[in-house]
């Protein structure tokens, strides 16, 4: 998927099987850059640059514009294709688009890579991170690459978007990684925004996820080509990277999906996985295919950023309930009540901390065999409630 999801993380292939309704909405992949940027941390960096793309036209007075924000294993392809002889469209284009949930002939949609993308070996993905090159050094980042945010990915964006002259965004939406944008936005800059649609995630990291986003990032740590993150010009750690992308798209689907599309068949009929410790299940396979093929386009430091910044994240950077006391945007939360990644406590966490505080707050599900991933593959099903929330 293209990207946690996929994780948030998987595989691009498998997200995007099965969407519904896919136009030919063809978008241009352009590039934004700030001549520095200062982390939430404090360290300054040169030449931020990242990807982006629009659906729609932006008004006269600039008051019709929506961001998405993505997921972990995402970019900024949210809708429509860049040539119409591509494979798949964006991950949202069932509800992205003329006339769909959320209308391009009405709003300018907007959507931009984050910091520390993983999709590095991607072109059309624009991103500054550990492998990007230190303009003082003229060497990769690598780990002198300060540790950053999910409040600096939505700080970047935040320039984007003013940027453009917009003063005043109609509504932020985003699945897993994207709800927590989104509620970062929402909490930290709610005179910004709108409305706010948090799709598959919660509006804090609670122990149990910063537990997981541990066990994800293991197989990285593990694989003597990481070298301490000193590996451009080297060996990548590709096989820990891939056992890594195997266990988050393992995580972000459900086992209504892999026992039902695979059972205990073996991965190759007559090679019984009782015979030898190499005879594999079809889903070991299948999953273990699926993560080498994504690592070859992605990077081992960017995932380790990616895993701390989801780690570290509460909205508005200090707790939930904090979080909730800043935002004033009527808020809708999606999910999916078997997510293993967001589980439905967690969400339900976040519910009760928005009602609390007083918050606007709307909450829908939606079905499907995939979990945590059918809030990307099968969001469809909300968009009479997206419909509405924007027209409310």
């Amino acid at each position: 998927m293209k990207g946690w999801i996929a994780g948030v993380l998987g595989v691009v292939g498998m997200m995007v099987t099965g969407m519904a309704d896919a136009q030919e909405l063809i978008v241009e992949k352009k590039i934004f850059e700030l001549p520095s940027y200062t982390t939430q941390g404090g360290r300054t960096l040169k030449n931020v640059k990242v990807g982006w793309e629009s659906y729609g036209t932006l008004n006269a007075d600039k008051s019709n514009a929506i961001l998405i924000c993505h997921f972990f294993s995402a970019n900024s392809h949210a809708a429509g294709k860049y040539a119409a002889s591509d494979a798949a469209p964006g991950y949202w284009d069932a509800i992205i688009g003329p006339g769909k949930a959320i209308d391009t002939d009405k709003y300018f949609v907007l959507s931009s890579d984050t910091l520390v993308n993983l999709n590095t070996g991607d072109p059309k993905t624009t991103t500054t991170g550990p492998a990007s090159i230190d303009p003082d050094t003229g060497k990769p980042y690598a780990l002198d690459f300060p540790i950053v945010t999910i409040g600096d990915f939505v700080n970047v964006q935040k320039a984007l978007v003013e940027s453009l002259g917009i003063r005043k965004l109609v509504m932020v939406a985003g699945p897993s990684m994207g709800a927590l944008q989104t509620y970062e936005w929402a909490a930290s800059h709610p005179d910004m925004v709108g409305k706010a649609m948090a799709v598959i995630g919660a509006a804090e990291a609670d122990a149990q996820l910063i537990a997981w986003l541990d066990v994800w990032a293991a197989p990285i740590l593990v694989d003597p080509n990481w070298n301490k993150g000193d590996y451009y010009g080297k060996t990548p750690p590709n096989a820990g990277l891939a056992k890594a992308l195997t266990a988050v798209t393992l995580q972000a689907n459900h086992g209504d999906w892999t026992n039902g599309t695979f059972g205990r068949r073996p991965a190759k009929e007559g090679d019984d996985p009782a015979k030898a410790l190499g005879n594999k299940f079809q889903v070991q396979s299948v999953l273990d295919n699926a993560g080498e093929a994504r690592a070859k386009l992605s990077d081992a430091n960017h995932f380790l950023y990616l895993v701390k910044a989801n780690q570290l994240y509460a909205a508005g950077g200090k707790s939930l309930a904090d979080g909730m006391s800043r935002i004033r945007a009527p808020l809708l939360i999606v999910s999916q009540p078997k997510d293993l990644v967001f589980p439905d406590e967690m969400i339900q966490r976040s519910v009760a901390e928005a009602k609390k505080a007083g918050r606007d707050v709307s909450h829908v599900t939606i079905q499907g065999t995939r979990g945590h991933l059918d809030g990307v593959i099968s969001m469809k099903q909300a968009e009479g409630a997206v419909k509405a929330f924007l027209e409310k």
